[in-house]
């Protein structure tokens, strides 16, 4: 299957015409994720290949630093203390924009791959991505508030750092995987795939990947939205029916 992707890429460059210094030329799997009932989780191919343009363009190493990253929402952070016994929430703090999901995958270690001018400019790191945050000012030290986020997300598999996990042959064809966890949320996904040389990025690319939910779990999603007076009513009924068919089936095991 790789040699497949790595076929489909070299026959891309041959119809790509001049450009930049360095061209990234990209293909994905998948860029259609369909969730249903049954949903547990995707996993999407990220393959391309560079293109020179010049020998100066080619000289010195290259890294590769693949992302893909979840619309950004507001989060609210809440931090809670023990009073009189009891475990309560006692701050309060609303980070901007943060993705539900995020993946960044290089060919080394990402502070060896990626200067600390290139991650503030493009926004590269997780924490850069999620770096603006509102609240009280009475707050102490919220950069706590981010880093617990960013703790909790890693600890259950939605923000993952995946060092080593790209590979790049000859300096030209490079490949990763990223696994996609069964609880995604709907939306635009977006993928970048940044060319490094001494920590800087000297060419990048974007693309998108749909996750939508499909089938009847998408009916029911657009009915509650839509129209939620006809949902409200449609749940009730099937509770009922739900609860008497469960009364029958009893009676008839104890008879």
């Amino acid at each position: 299957m790789r040699n497949l992707y790595a076929f489909v890429v070299i026959t891309m460059l041959s119809w790509i015409g001049h450009a930049s210094a360095q061209d990234i030329v990209l293909g994905l799997s998948k860029q259609e994720i369909g969730i249903t009932a049954f949903f547990d989780g995707s996993e999407i191919l990220v393959f391309g290949a560079l293109k020179h343009q010049s020998e100066e363009s080619s000289e010195g190493d290259l890294d590769v630093v693949v992302t893909i990253a979840s619309p950004r929402t507001p989060v609210t952070v809440r931090r809670k203390d023990k009073r009189f016994g009891i475990w309560v929430n006692v701050d309060a703090l609303e980070v901007d924009l943060a993705p539900s999901f995020y993946a960044v995958a290089t060919t080394r270690p990402f502070e060896q791959v990626v200067s600390n001018a290139s991650d503030l400019w493009h926004q590269i790191s997780v924490r850069q991505l999620i770096r603006a945050v509102s609240g009280p000012l009475a707050i102490e030290n919220p950069e706590d508030f981010t880093e617990a986020l960013v703790r909790v997300r890693e600890s259950d598999g939605l923000y993952q750092t995946l060092s080593g996990a790209v590979t790049l042959q000859d300096q030209t064809l490079f490949s990763t995987s990223v696994s996609l966890p069964a609880n995604l949320v709907e939306g635009t996904y977006t993928a970048r795939i940044f060319l490094m040389r001494d920590g800087d990025v000297i060419s990048q690319h974007q693309t998108a990947i749909d996750v939508r939910k499909v089938g009847i779990e998408r009916w029911l999603y657009n009915l509650a939205h839509q129209r939620p007076v006809v949902y409200g009513l449609l749940s009730l009924a099937i509770a009922i029916f739900a609860g008497w068919a469960a009364a029958a089936v009893f009676r008839m095991v104890r008879g």
